[in-house]
């Protein structure tokens, strides 16, 4: 039996940029299932003229090569978080205009915020780039990636940067992230750590001839819980710092003196540190205990002080603010292009049961990046 190949789905991408959002909302895309989606963008990127086109695996880099002094990247990741177990099959995920299509209505779907309102303005700002003949000032290399949501190892846009490195250069990156049309610059790091305690197992009848690990990790929960966390301006924005417990895990039975206890620590540190140096901000206050670091991401620094930085702050016209999670943006500090967060819906909303994100909001994102880039 011969199997017919599904043609991929045709988006118009000069529709209403918030049409264009339902119809990506439409395509599932949980990690590990772009290839729709990707085909989906691939094919409608080829329908336009002056750019160039590489697909690795289910990721896409288009790029003008218009001769311009500079160079700007805009990047979003086609991938969503599944749907809840609640929710239903993981297959079209409907989206509601509770307005109505041709009103200022509300976009719902899994993905609205995180990010297909991201995605969408990035297409239809490719679809508009030469319009009326007109050319952008700047060239522009748009990046649409896959296994954003998953662990950093799968990273479609980290397989970008080792097969196609040199076609990511740029003077500044624009990471379509929901930031509520506010810009966003660069990012915290973040690190963990498990901090261990040993003790003797004993019954817990005869708990004196043992030694409870538990109660000996209380000295890390007491410095942890009396540490102040910092506030560090970084180029004119304050990053908010934070160092926690995150979990802790300890015992066998209920009767039985615990003989070994970890502590599940999570930094968030600002960008003025590299990741050794937040390193040992931490073992510093932890002094005495055995502590292993077991994951580590840099943040980046928000290169405001960037002309393109400047004057796509100016374009936006909202006073920028700092990212307090870890983004991509991470990605392009370490290749040497400062990174901001700009894009439509509200990143608190990510990944709830109602996600969603204002049509207003879509295009209000389009016209700052066309106003910026004419």
């Amino acid at each position: 039996m011969v199997i017919a190949e599904t043609a991929p789905v045709t988006l118009d991408l000069r529709q209403d940029v918030a049409l264009l959002t339902a119809a990506l909302i439409d395509i599932n895309s949980v990690s590990g299932n772009e290839t729709e989606l990707a085909d989906a963008v691939e094919l409608a990127l080829r329908q336009l003229p002056g750019l160039d086109l590489v697909r690795d695996g289910d990721a896409i880099i288009a790029r003008t090569s218009l001769g311009r002094p500079e160079r700007v990247i805009l990047a979003g990741h086609l991938d969503t978080v599944p749907l809840p177990v609640t929710g239903g099959s993981l297959g079209t995920v409907p989206s509601t205009w509770p307005s109505g299509v041709a009103g200022d209505g509300v976009l719902y779907g899994r993905g609205a915020t995180d990010m297909k309102g991201g995605v969408a303005v990035q297409l239809a700002l490719a679809a508009s780039l030469f319009d009326g003949g007109a050319e952008p000032s700047k060239d522009v290399t748009f990046v649409f990636y896959d296994h954003e949501e998953v662990e950093a190892v799968k990273s479609g846009l980290g397989r970008l940067v080792r097969n196609h490195g040199p076609l990511l250069e740029g003077d500044f990156a624009i990471l379509l992230e929901p930031t509520d049309g506010t810009v966003e610059g660069g990012c915290n790091g973040t690190m963990r750590f498990e901090a261990t305690t040993l003790g003797e197992a004993a019954h817990s009848a005869r708990a004196w001839m043992g030694s409870n690990a538990i109660h000996a990790a209380a000295p890390i929960l007491e410095r942890l819980a009396a540490y102040h966390p910092q506030t560090i301006t970084v180029d004119g924005l304050e990053y908010r710092e934070s160092l926690n417990a995150v979990r802790i895990q300890g015992g066998t039975a209920g009767n039985v003196i615990p003989d070994r206890c970890v502590v599940e620590i999570n930094y968030r540190f600002a960008p003025d540190k590299t990741p050794d140096q937040a390193e040992a901000h931490v073992r510093a206050l932890l002094e005495g205990f055995d502590v292993v670091r077991t994951d580590a991401a840099a943040g980046a620094r928000p290169g405001l002080n960037h002309p393109a930085a400047s004057s796509f702050v100016a374009a936006v016209g909202a006073e920028p603010k700092p990212k307090y999670g870890w983004t991509d943006v991470a990605r392009f500090s370490e290749l040497g292009v400062p990174a901001v967060n700009f894009g439509p819906g509200d990143a608190l909303l990510a990944h709830k049961d109602n996600e969603h994100v204002e049509a207003e909001a879509v295009r209000a994102c389009l016209r700052a990046l066309q106003k910026w880039l004419a």
